[in-house]
């Protein structure tokens, strides 16, 4: 029996941060092995370049995520595009590249069925990242940091019989609002798109998910896969959906099967 398949024209996502031990690799795969897209946006921050020079967290899972990529080039025929973020700025010493269906850029129009949408990471427009690195990569190790006392913290409630409430996620709402106000993010990233002929704009980069209108510009974020869970889809009639993992579960399970689990399937 045919598996039950999201089919879309062009699905974005960004900050899977794969090499850390809190990406949720095991979901990100499901969603790409479930859904079927003629392009997939990889919006930066997929590889955790700065984790991994520290060491960082390789699992099998997160070998997988590469070859449900690979598979979707390979054997679909999806057209990736790949979006350098701060956290794999290396990729910045060999942009643009394309190769096959693969392409490596800074930033990108995307032609939608509903018109021009510019797709960065977003890191330029914030001040911390773009003007003190050192703070940035404090800033990194702080979070993590969050998120190792998060996992103890919940481990402690669901003892309790208490629900999940992120501690890392409540804290850094409250940072990245700081950051915001500094350096204006969603403003200037919409002036931008605004000037270069788009009707809206798709980034990452603050793991908050967003789907809003800024003045005459449509604001999207697809938040990340460490804590949120989301990914924006465009559907076939112009429309763009934010989807949160949790919703998108409840209609299309996790298997149960340990080989569906290996199952490079995309």
């Amino acid at each position: 029996m045919d598996k039950k398949r999201l089919k879309v024209r062009t699905v974005i996502l960004s900050d899977v941060h794969l090499g850390t031990s809190d990406c949720k690799a095991v979901e990100a795969c499901h969603f790409l092995r479930t859904v079927r897209c003629e392009k997939l946006i990889l919006n930066g921050d997929i590889i955790d370049g700065w984790r991994l020079g520290k060491g960082g967290h390789w699992s099998s899972e997160h070998t997988r995520f590469i070859r449900i990529l690979l598979k979707k080039l390979e054997k679909q025929g999806t057209e990736v595009i790949y979006l350098r973020g701060n956290h794999d700025d290396i990729l910045a010493k060999f942009l643009p590249f394309t190769f096959g269906g693969l392409t490596l850029v800074e930033d990108y129009v995307h032609e939608g069925a509903s018109g021009r949408y510019l797709v960065l990471h977003g890191d330029v427009f914030d001040t911390i990242t773009k003007n003190f690195v050192f703070l940035s990569h404090l800033g990194d190790w702080g979070y993590h940091a969050l998120l190792r006392i998060n996992r103890a913290y919940n481990a402690w409630r669901a003892w309790r019989g208490k629900d999940y409430w992120s501690l890392s996620q409540a804290i850094k709402a409250r940072v990245k609002k700081a950051v915001n106000h500094i350096s204006n993010f969603e403003d200037h990233i919409s002036q931008l798109a605004q000037s270069r002929g788009c009707l809206g704009v798709i980034c990452g980069h603050i793991h908050t998910p967003a789907d809003k209108m800024i003045g005459q510009i449509h604001y999207l974020n697809s938040g990340d896969w460490v804590e949120s869970l989301t990914a924006i889809v465009e559907h076939y009639d112009g429309r763009y959906e934010l989807i949160s993992y949790p919703t998108f579960v409840q209609e299309y399970p996790l298997p149960t099967e340990p080989a569906a689990l290996e199952s490079v399937d995309a």
